[in-house]
């Protein structure tokens, strides 16, 4: 019998990661089910061997639940500070979208209202669907993540792969999450409420839980470009 190749994969391990990755999209409304605090620190635990330039590690997160996650939630509500006058100390978005990334953006808040039954003038009801970001969409955690704001760019990449890294975790144990840079902007009313220091930037926030299924802004799925569309092969 031959031994195999252990560096090539068994379809079953395929096919649970790649599971992983393409379930994993942004829920916006979740169970009141709580997350064991075990398998939190096992996801954070195992999502912190993410690749680091030079092994910097530059990650720091809050983790939040009950009566924290809604004072959290209660400084940004009750702040009155609305999200277009709120300002973040870094700049997620170009101050003016142009193609193919404005009609991507478009199509995707379009098929967001359009499954709550929010039309396009309807800006009451889109602001209060975006609030709903500040109550971490009902998830029982929420988590802030920050960097030391002395780092650069790099390690903000860096930032990146651990974020994904516990969205994929999350989705092997059961478990739906949402990034959310929408908390960014209120780094001023998050800081005291979790003692964040003045050397901290907010990088984003992110709910964890079980998915609510029956809610209609779940049933939302996104689309990706075919590969050829940003990718090119040289031989």
């Amino acid at each position: 019998m031959l031994a195999r190749d252990k560096n090539k994969p068994l379809l079953d391990e395929t096919a649970t990661v790649d599971e992983a990755i393409t379930s994993r999209r942004s829920v916006r409304a979740f169970l009141p089910d709580a997350v064991p605090e075990s398998m939190i620190r096992e996801i954070l635990d195992v999502s912190s061997w993410a690749p680091s330039g030079t092994n910097m590690q530059p990650w720091r997160v809050y983790v939040t639940s009950g009566e924290t996650r809604e004072r959290v939630s209660r400084a940004i509500l009750d702040s009155g500070l609305r999200a277009e006058h709120a300002r973040g100390e870094y700049k997620y978005y170009p101050d003016k979208f142009f193609e193919p990334y404005y009609a991507r953006r478009r199509a995707v808040g379009y098929a967001l209202y359009g499954h709550l039954g929010i039309g396009k003038r309807d800006v009451d009801q889109m602001r209060a669907q975006h609030d709903r970001n500040f109550v971490f969409f009902d998830a029982p955690v929420g988590m802030i993540f920050t960097i030391d704001r002395r780092l650069n760019q790099g390690s903000w990449v860096d930032y990146g792969m651990f974020l994904q890294n516990i969205m994929i975790a999350a989705r092997a144990r059961g478990l739906h999450t949402c990034p959310q840079a929408a908390f960014a902007p209120y780094h001023q009313q998050i800081r005291p409420v979790l003692g964040i220091t003045d050397d901290e930037i907010v990088v984003c926030g992110m709910a964890l839980g079980y998915e609510d299924a029956s809610k209609p802004e779940n049933r939302l799925r996104t689309e990706r470009a075919p590969v050829d569309d940003w990718a090119v092969f040289s031989r």
